[in-house]
């Protein structure tokens, strides 16, 4: 169920890379060809910077699309910069979805919509999952395998050496000797 979700975001993100560098490219080409100004800006300096945010914009959903990509491929959550790109894309689709209602109808909102929907979907899917559970692919009945359940001595962290217990209970388990009693 994971592997189909992030590849499916990865094909969508990639095709928005091309969509929105192709198209900010060509309002580029439309501004340097019309030769005229707004509000006093230069043309030139507006075609190129359109054709900048062509380059920027698509190599930053080809690059989000690229996450989605390897997490299918190695079944694991993104982590760090890929986890911080992912969330970003779903804020952008978020914002644009809300412009896109205004501007250009309710069609481009259902599709932000849709594309934010399986982002989040798909970080929510890959989250970790924390507890006696174990990792989300075990829990899953993924590919990886586990080292079987975690005894008390691996899941506390290592003491420094001279560190006092913090706690004074005896641990629990099956070698705990009886507490004595008084007659």
């Amino acid at each position: 169920m994971r592997r189909p979700v992030a590849l499916v975001v990865a094909v969508i993100l990639f095709a928005e890379a091309l969509g929105i560098a192709a198209l900010n490219w060509f309002m580029g080409v439309v501004v340097d060809r019309q030769d005229m100004s707004l509000a006093g800006l230069d043309p030139d300096r507006m075609s190129v910077s359109a054709k900048a945010g062509a380059v920027v914009f698509g190599l930053y959903f080809a690059l989000c699309g690229l996450v989605a990509l390897l997490v299918a491929i190695r079944n694991r959550p993104p982590a760090g910069l890929g986890r911080v790109l992912l969330i970003s894309v779903a804020v952008v689709h978020a914002l644009l979805g809300a412009v896109s209602w205004g501007l250009i109808g309710w069609r481009a909102f259902l599709f932000m919509v849709v594309v934010l929907a399986l982002v989040v979907l798909l970080l929510m899917t890959y989250d970790r999952v924390d507890g006696a559970g174990g990792s989300g692919a075990e829990a899953d009945g993924g590919d990886e395998g586990g080292s079987g359940p975690v005894s008390d001595a691996e899941a506390e962290p290592a003491q420094a050496p001279g560190a006092e217990a913090k706690n004074d209970t005896p641990p629990a388990g099956p070698f705990t000797p009886p507490a004595p009693t008084t007659p």
